[in-house]
């Protein structure tokens, strides 16, 4: 897949009109959905709006997220106070599933604008707009990932995730700050089953939403690389030629054995948190 539209995701791009217009509209939207049309319940909200606004210049942040409904992103956002929807500057980027979000021009430009990055399904962790979201990592911005790479609305533990956020912690040369957020009655809002198996034509109404964030998930990347290669070296290879290319992190050298070692440890300790803060907020 080549690139989409990625003059339209610049900052620069016709001096930033088209990206505050559609992040202001969406935003607006978003704010419409999660407080007047529903309630929307937001805890622990300052730990995200501190690390939004104040984290140390040049480290990135890279919220992760389940996945309950195709509008998760943007309404989650809306339930937080201030502008966090609202402010093109602050707001996140966030990957996108390429088949839903971009099957024709004018979705492609809606959403490039609004600072989405294209992601196609079954693609892999190299695929070529992985990079961009590596970019914008190294810039020290803040992406959104739903690691669980499909929407799920059964009240069931996190599945397994899939690797591409773990590769970008790895690949990124400054470790991003990673906070988990779990949100519950999204599917009550825009049910994928609502009618004949289809998601109903707009938000349902007099809901109850709830996001609930949790605190950053702390990453010790160099013992986790020495601890991968060394779990590699007792694994057996496939008799085929290797297809990702070698990755230096941590000032070693991983082969794809043990990146793929890696990606599951991180993987798995990202989802130990996001089932722990599912937990927790089944009880508030």
């Amino acid at each position: 897949m080549g690139k989409i539209m990625e003059w339209a995701a610049r900052s620069d791009h016709l001096r930033g009109t088209p990206r505050k217009t559609v992040i202001t509209a969406v935003g607006a939207f978003a704010k419409a959905v999660a407080n007047l049309c529903n309630k929307t319940t937001v805890h622990n909200a300052d730990t995200l709006m501190n690390l939004v606004r104040s984290r140390p210049p040049g480290v990135p942040l890279i919220t992760v997220s389940n996945h309950m409904s195709t509008l998760d992103d943007p309404v989650m956002w809306g339930g937080f106070k201030g502008l966090l929807s609202l402010d093109p500057e602050l707001a996140r980027w966030v990957l996108a599933a390429e088949d839903i979000c971009f099957r024709n021009p004018i979705f492609s430009y809606i959403f490039r604008t609004g600072k989405c990055i294209p992601i196609t399904r079954g693609g892999g962790i190299y695929q070529e707009h992985m990079n961009e979201a590596l970019e914008r990592l190294k810039d020290g911005s803040w992406l959104h990932t739903f690691p669980e790479g499909k929407v799920f609305q059964e009240d069931v533990p996190i599945r397994r995730l899939k690797w591409g956020t773990a590769s970008l912690i790895t690949r990124c040369p400054v470790t991003p700050i990673v906070l988990p957020i779990i949100h519950r009655g999204f599917d009550e809002m825009m049910p994928e089953n609502y009618f004949y198996g289809r998601r109903p034509p707009v938000p349902l109404w007099n809901k109850h939403l709830q996001v609930v964030v949790g605190e950053p998930i702390e990453f010790d990347v160099p013992m986790m690389v020495e601890s991968a290669i060394s779990a590699s070296r007792h694994v057996t290879a496939p008799l085929q030629e290797a297809k990702w290319p070698v990755l230096s992190s941590a000032g070693q050298e991983l082969d794809e054995t043990a990146q793929r070692c890696l990606y599951i440890a991180l993987s798995e300790k990202i989802q130990s948190s996001l089932e722990t803060l599912r937990l927790l907020a089944k009880r508030l």
